[in-house]
């Protein structure tokens, strides 16, 4: 199915959204971008993604060319094009076209890109029987580096880990940060469950600041679990009672075996399972109106 895609100020035909061979997001991967979540003729967390948007594109001193009323009426304006309530929103900022050189000087203006389409990272069974995880050798890379709180155009780091799990037929990989300790996975935040308080890296252990990790620390403290964002290793994880995943193409996602050992009896944990039934209450009852006719 063809899709109608925002592109600098136009909805176009999936087929006529072009961008320059000059991009420097395509040249350099020079640019940010942000997955948002539309549920039931609502989008879910849209403030929180926008001003995630706009922090990644601060502090790579890229100007988005709109505000962040103006982008939030973008995106709105592309899912009403496609005529979708249940979507996946992918909205992109580039440098913009350039030359063949590095100066973002020479990018004089920015281009933005929004696709409301629909995801599913996972097979629905899987929420039910949980995933199988390995952790791979690729690194994530510490915040002296591209620092992993921006959500860059630049995402080699995880393809890379995306295809070391790949070739050990794994549905997702852990990273483990520079000094062993776990980070997150390639497209998600990682939770232990350890009788009654969750743990979840903190955000100095190289990880992206989820927006649904916000989510899922609250409902765990609803849920009466002491919360604790600290530095844990993967034997956390062998003895931990449950594990779990969360993000916005993955929304939660229960944890069941990693590197061949399982996750407290190797079944989906009660405590995960309450959890996951809180967050999709939640995305789908709250957010921005689509339609308001």
């Amino acid at each position: 199915m063809s899709r109608n895609i925002y592109l600098n100020g136009e909805i176009v035909p999936e087929d006529q959204a072009k961008v320059s061979v000059f991009d420097h997001g395509y040249l350099y991967g020079d640019g940010i971008f942000e997955g948002i979540r539309a549920y039931s003729g609502r989008v879910f967390m849209m403030d929180e993604h926008i001003e995630r948007l706009y922090e990644s594109a601060k502090t790579i001193m890229l100007d988005i060319p709109l505000s962040k009323e103006e982008m939030e009426a973008a995106i709105l304006e592309t899912i009403r094009a496609n005529e979708l309530r249940d979507a996946y929103i992918r909205v992109v900022v580039s440098r913009g076209k350039g030359d063949l050189g590095l100066d973002p000087r020479k990018c004089p203006k920015p281009t933005v890109v929004i696709i409301a389409s629909a995801i599913q990272l996972y097979p629905e069974e899987l929420y039910e029987t949980g995933l199988k995880l390995v952790t791979v050798p690729t690194r994530r890379n510490g915040p002296e580096m591209v620092n992993p709180r921006i959500k860059s155009l630049n995402y080699l780091n995880n393809i890379m880990a995306r295809i070391e799990a790949n070739m050990q037929d794994a549905p997702e990989a852990i990273i483990l940060n520079s000094d062993g300790y776990v980070a997150e996975c390639t497209g998600d935040n990682i939770f232990i469950i350890d009788g009654e308080t969750l743990y979840t890296p903190p955000k100095y252990a190289g990880i992206l600041k989820g927006t649904k990790r916000e989510v899922v620390l609250e409902i765990a403290e609803e849920m009466g679990l002491e919360v604790r964002e600290e530095l844990f290793t993967r034997h956390d994880i062998f003895t931990a009672d449950e594990c779990f995943l969360s993000g916005t193409a993955a929304e939660v996602i229960p944890v069941v075996e990693v590197d061949s050992r399982k996750v407290g009896n190797g079944e989906v944990g009660a405590k995960t399972t309450k959890l996951i039934a809180k967050f999709r209450e939640i995305a789908n009852s709250t957010g921005k109106e689509i339609y308001t006719d």
